[in-house]
């Protein structure tokens, strides 16, 4: 395989290639730092890259024996999270040329495993709204999405094989939906988020940026520390619950066909596909999620606030004021309310594997400066369940609209074996144009 190519494959397979011998980690990094070289300029889904540290770590790993299972695979850090090599700039002037002391808990899992940390990828300001300079590789006129925009662009450009990402609404999703890739939320806690910057401490969770879904299993043995293994895929058809949600009239019509065409199709592929309804004390989850993330993130950004005004943006200014605003009275409501909805979604499942659910609104909004709709994906951050979102169908101007598969809580890996199976069905020729 020519070098230029090596970009192109998923985490797993540079993994195992490098692990065979057949490439080396330098071949996989130069190839990786080749693309960002022709087209971060436009695409910009980098805050920050040194090609020469990266291919020193390349280097190292060509060195010595693999000793783990992420040896030689490079990989993109959002940049809220911590790096010891390299800035943490948090998008904003606040934090310009931050150096943190220590690596964020995930970075040190996945060097431990081998793993060559590419660069920091492009967030939005503190994870939060404001954008930044990122734009959508499918279509450069249009949004990545937010708030891990950079992640999403650089997976979904070949830039690298997979990134971390951060969800507190949709932040991981929605860019993966707008970008065409995959993304993954595990159920909230799964991974460890030490030396990530807080935004809410009830909502933070750490996740994925891939092209494959193999890679997510590969990342999960490291990241909880446990053996990796293939998914199995299911016997006899899944049951999907094929869920609108309270949201669903403010879906664009190819949202709603890519659902609907979605569960047609798994449906005549053999899963069991039934809709389901919603109960009504879910129809206020993601209003009561936006006031639990403007109360909480206005504490944990107080230093900020006090110290740097001048220098947060409107939008972020205008969270703050709204949480600082907030009476405990009332977080605390939304807080009883969101683990209520949480202890009692098992009943959602009853007789399902996982539940089928729009991700994002529609496609891309076009421009740089609207990162888009986070209420899909918000409204299932808002509970704590695990979801991904699937590259699956496209819109009325070509760009991708993912689906979202939602799974029971802390069943993560039955979601995920019902999402390769999902994929791999749906990627047939007939993907639904609206």
């Amino acid at each position: 395989m020519a070098v230029t190519s090596l970009n192109k494959l998923s985490a797993f397979e540079v993994a195992r290639r490098i692990a065979s011998g057949e490439t080396t980690a330098v071949a996989v990094t130069e190839a990786c730092l080749e693309r960002i070289e022709a087209c971060d300029d436009a695409v910009r889904a980098w805050a920050y890259i040194d090609g020469e540290l990266a291919l020193q770590q390349a280097q190292a790993c060509d060195n010595k024996a693999p000793k783990g299972a992420l040896h030689g695979v490079p990989l993109g850090v959002k940049d809220i999270i911590d790096t010891q090599d390299m800035p943490t700039q948090m998008g904003s002037p606040v934090y310009a040329g931050y150096r943190p002391g220590a690596d964020a808990a995930c970075v040190a899992q996945v060097r431990n495993a081998g793993a060559i940390i590419l660069g920091k990828t492009v967030t939005t300001e503190f994870a939060g709204s404001h954008p930044g300079p990122t734009a959508n590789p499918q279509d450069l006129n249009y949004s990545p999405g937010g708030s891990s925009s950079g992640s999403a662009a650089a997976v979904a450009d070949y830039m690298v094989p997979a990134a971390f990402g951060t969800q507190t609404g949709s932040s991981i999703l929605r860019p993966s939906a707008y970008c065409g890739v995959i993304g993954y939320k595990p159920t909230f806690g799964t991974y460890n988020i030490a030396g990530v910057k807080a935004a809410a401490h009830s909502l933070d969770t750490l996740g994925l940026h891939v092209r494959d879904i193999d890679d997510i299993q590969l990342l999960t043995s490291v990241l909880v520390n446990r053996s990796l293994a293939p998914l199995p895929l299911p016997t006899g058809g899944p049951r999907i619950g094929l869920c609108r949600t309270p949201l669903w009239d403010s879906a664009q019509p190819e949202t709603k066909a890519a659902v609907e065409d979605a569960g047609v199709r798994l449906s005549q592929a053999g899963a069991a596909v039934h809709d389901i309804n919603m109960p009504e004390a879910y129809s206020h989850l993601e209003d009561v999620r936006i006031l639990i993330n403007c109360y909480e993130r206005s504490r944990h950004m107080i230093n900020e606030w006090h110290d740097y005004r001048d220098l947060l943006s409107d939008r972020f200014c205008a969270v703050m004021e709204t949480g600082l605003g907030l009476p405990y009275e009332e977080y605390v409501a939304g807080m009883r309310m969101t683990e209520d909805c949480r202890q009692n979604s098992d009943a959602l499942f009853e007789d399902l594997d996982v539940l089928l659910t729009p991700c994002v609104d529609g496609e891309a909004p076009r421009g740089l400066e609207d990162g888009g709709n986070p209420r899909f994906a918000g409204f299932w951050t808002a509970i704590r369940l695990p979801t991904i979102s699937l590259p699956t169908h496209s819109g009325p101007n070509g760009l991708p609209v993912g689906i979202q598969l939602v799974g029971r809580y802390r069943d993560d890996d039955r979601l995920l074996s019902v999402a390769k199976w999902v994929i791999e069905t749906l990627r047939a020729p007939s993907s639904c144009l609206v």
